[in-house]
C-alpha cells in the first residue's frame, strides 16, 4: 500500500526534475514523456482513491514524513492528476517547438507532484515542504517567459504575496509545537489543542489559505498571474494552486469548528469575496482577467462551504470548478493563439468561427453561470444548504453571488456568439480538441455527485453524512435566478460598473500604499542609519584601534623589545660562563668535583 502512495508523488517529481535539469536537450521528448507520466500518475491516483494507502518514513525525532489518502484527499488527488493530464495534452500543441519544452513540461510535472504531496500530507512538516515547492514552481511557471520584464514582475508579485501569507502555516506549526498536544504535528489532531494555541493555529491556517486561494484582501495577485502561459493558468488557477487553500480549509474543518470563530469568519469572507470579485469579473473586458476574477469568486464559495461546515458541497464545487475553469482558460488560450485576440470586443463571433471551441466555451460559461443541469448548479445548492443552516443572510449573499456568476459568465458568452465578420487567424492545433471535449463532458458529468443518490455516496466517502442537503425549492430558486440573469444579460448585455471594479478594487494599490511603501520608507531610514551611524561608529572604532596600535608601537613595544633583548644577553653571558669548566681534561673535572664536595661538606657543617 505504501509503495503505491510513494509512487504517486515520486513519479511526477522525479520526471519533472529530470526534464527541468535536461532543459533544451529534452525538448523533443518532453511532451510525450510528460503526457505519459501524467497519465500514469492519474492511474495511480485513481487506485489510491479506492485503496486509501498510507506511508511513513523517518525525518526528525518524533516528526516523521507521513502521507495518507482518505476520502477527501483521494478525490482531490484524482482531480489534480486528471486536470494535469488534460492540460499537458493541450500543451503539446500550445507550447511550440521554439520554446523550452523540457523546462516547461518539467516544471509542470514538478508542480503537479508538489500539489499531490500537499494533498496527501498528513503532518504539518510535510505540508510545509510541499507548500514551499508548490510556491516556487508556480513562480517559475508564471514567469516562464522570463525575458519579458513585465512577466517577471507579475511572477514576483504573485510569489511575494502568497509567500507572505504562507508565514501563517509556520505560525500554526510553531503554535502546535508549543502546545505539546498535537502528536507529531498531525493535521487530524490540530483540533485537539487548547487555547490560546488553538486560536493561533486557526489564525495561521486561515491566513495561509486565504492568501493561496486569492481571497480578499489578497485577490490582486491572481490578476498579475495571468501573464503566464495559458496552460499554466488552466492548471494553477483552476484545480491546483489557487484551490490549495480552499482544500486545506475543507480538510481542517474540524479545527475551524473547534475554534468557535474560524467558521463564521471564513463563511463571510468567502461570501463577500464571491460577491465583490464577481462584480470585478463583470467589469472586465479582457477574457483572462474575467476568468481570473471568476476564479476568486468561485473559490469564495468553497471557502464559504468550509466555514459553514458544508464539506460535501465544497468538494463538489471544487471538482466542478476545476473542469469548468480549466476548459475556459484553454478556450481563451486557443482564441488568443489563433485570432491574436483576448479582449471581449475583439472576440466577437469567435464561437462561430470555430464551432467545437465555441461549443466547449458555451458549456464552460453556462456551468460557471450555474445553469441547470450542469455541475456547478447542483454543487452551489449543496453548499448553500450549509449556508442556510448558518443563517438566512449568509444564504442570501451566496444566492446573490450566484446571480453575479451568471452575469459575468453570460457576458463573455454573449460576445463570443455575437455576429461579427472575423478575418485572418489560423486553425486550432489538432491536439487542442480532445482536451476541450473531455473537459466539456466533465462539466456535465460532475453534476451527478451533487444529486441523490450519488450525493449520499459522496458524503459517506467524505465522512460527512450529517450535513444538511438542499430541498426542492432551493434547487428551483437558484436555477430560476441563474436562468433569469442569463436571459437578461444575453438580451440586454451586462451592466456597466465603475473603474474601481475594473481595477480589481485597487487592492494592489492599497497594499502598496499601506504595506509596500511604508516598508520601503523604513528600509530607507534604516539604510541612512546604517550609513551615518553604524558605518561611522565602525570607522571610528577602527581608527581608535589603529591609534592604540601606533601608541603601543611607540611606547610599549620598544620597552618590551629591550626587556627581551636583556634577557637574551643575560642568557648568552651565563651560557659562556657555564661552558668554561667544560675543558675535556679529567684532572680538571677531578679538581672541580673535589671543590664541589668540599663546599658541600662545609655547608653541611654550618647547617648542622
Amino acid at each position: 500500500m505504501s509503495v503505491l502512495l510513494w509512487a504517486l508523488i515520486a513519479l511526477p517529481l522525479t520526471v519533472g526534475v529530470l526534464l527541468t535539469a535536461a532543459g533544451r536537450y529534452a525538448d523533443c521528448a518532453a511532451p510525450a514523456v510528460a503526457v505519459g507520466c501524467a497519465t500514469t500518475t492519474l492511474g495511480l491516483a485513481v487506485t489510491a482513491a479506492f485503496q486509501h494507502p498510507t506511508a511513513e518514513a523517518p525525518l526528525l525525532a518524533d516528526l516523521p514524513v507521513r502521507l495518507a489518502v482518505d476520502g477527501l484527499s483521494g478525490l482531490m488527488a484524482v482531480t489534480v492528476a486528471a486536470i494535469t493530464t488534460v492540460v499537458l495534452l493541450y500543451s503539446v500543441g500550445d507550447i511550440g517547438r521554439g520554446e523550452s519544452r523540457g523546462r516547461f513540461f518539467g516544471l509542470m510535472l514538478l508542480f503537479s507532484g508538489s500539489m499531490l504531496t500537499t494533498v496527501t500530507a498528513a503532518t504539518l512538516p510535510v505540508l510545509l515542504m510541499a507548500w514551499e515547492v508548490m510556491g516556487a514552481t508556480s513562480w517559475a511557471l508564471i514567469g516562464y517567459w522570463w525575458r519579458d520584464p513585465a512577466r517577471g514582475r507579475a511572477a514576483n508579485t504573485a510569489f511575494l504575496t502568497t509567500r507572505a501569507t504562507d508565514l501563517g502555516l509556520y505560525l500554526a506549526a510553531g503554535a502546535a509545537l508549543a502546545s505539546g498536544q498535537a502528536n507529531n504535528l498531525s493535521l487530524d489532531e490540530l483540533a485537539d489543542t487548547a487555547d490560546p494555541w488553538l486560536s493561533t493555529i486557526t489564525a495561521g491556517v486561515i491566513l495561509a489559505a486565504l492568501g493561496k486561494s486569492a481571497q480578499l484582501p489578497f485577490s490582486f495577485w491572481l490578476s498579475r498571474a495571468m501573464q503566464g502561459p495559458t496552460p499554466v493558468s488552466a492548471l494553477l488557477h483552476s484545480a491546483t494552486m489557487v484551490v490549495a487553500g480552499a482544500y486545506l480549509l475543507l480538510r481542517l474543518q474540524p479545527l475551524l469548528a473547534e475554534s468557535g470563530w474560524g467558521g463564521p469568519v471564513l463563511a463571510w469572507t468567502g461570501a463577500v469575496t464571491a460577491v465583490l470579485l464577481g462584480l470585478v469579473a463583470v467589469a472586465q473586458t479582457d477574457l483572462k482577467q474575467l476568468l481570473a476574477a471568476s476564479s476568486c469568486a468561485q473559490i469564495g464559495f468553497m471557502v464559504l462551504a468550509a466555514g459553514a461546515g458544508a464539506v460535501t458541497g465544497g468538494t463538489a464545487q471544487l471538482m466542478a470548478h476545476a473542469a469548468a475553469k480549466s476548459l475556459a482558460f484553454l478556450v481563451a488560450g486557443t482564441w488568443l493563439n489563433t485570432l491574436d485576440a483576448k479582449t471581449l470586443p475583439a472576440l466577437r463571433g469567435a464561437a462561430h468561427r470555430y464551432r467545437t471551441v465555441g461549443i466547449a466555451f458555451t458549456v464552460s460559461a453556462l456551468t460557471l453561470a450555474g445553469v441547470p443541469p450542469l455541475s456547478l448548479w447542483a454543487a452551489k445548492d449543496l453548499l448553500l444548504a450549509g449556508a442556510l443552516k448558518e443563517g438566512v443572510w449568509l444564504y442570501a449573499v451566496g444566492l446573490a453571488a450566484g446571480v453575479i456568476s451568471a452575469v459575468y459568465a453570460v457576458k463573455a458568452l454573449r460576445f463570443a456568439w455575437l455576429p461579427a465578420a472575423l478575418s485572418g487567424g489560423g486553425r486550432p492545433p489538432s491536439a487542442a480538441t480532445p482536451p476541450l471535449v473531455l473537459l466539456a463532458a466533465a462539466c456535465v458529468g460532475l453534476a451527478v455527485p451533487a444529486v441523490p443518490p450519488v450525493r449520499e455516496a459522496l458524503a459517506r466517502v467524505l465522512g460527512t453524512s450529517a450535513e444538511p442537503a438542499p430541498v426542492a425549492w432551493e434547487f428551483i430558486l437558484s436555477a430560476a435566478l441563474a436562468l433569469m440573469a442569463s436571459a437578461v444579460v444575453w438580451v440586454c448585455g451586462a451592466p456597466t460598473v465603475g473603474a474601481l471594479w475594473t481595477d480589481w478594487l485597487r487592492l494592489e494599490a492599497g497594499v502598496r500604499l499601506l504595506l509596500v511603501h511604508p516598508t520601503y520608507q523604513v528600509a530607507r531610514v534604516l539604510a541612512v542609519f546604517d550609513d551615518r551611524v553604524v558605518d561611522r561608529a565602525v570607522d571610528s572604532a577602527a581608527h581608535g584601534v589603529l591609534a592604540v596600535a601606533r601608541w603601543t608601537g611607540r611606547r610599549i613595544e620598544t620597552r618590551v623589545d629591550g626587556a627581551v633583548e636583556g634577557i637574551a644577553s643575560t642568557a648568552r653571558t651565563l651560557g659562556r660562563w657555564s661552558r668554561r669548566p667544560q675543558s675535556g681534561q679529567l684532572h680538571q673535572y677531578l679538581a672541580q668535583a673535589v671543590a664541589a664536595f668540599t663546599a658541600l661538606a662545609i655547608a653541611l657543617v654550618f647547617v648542622r
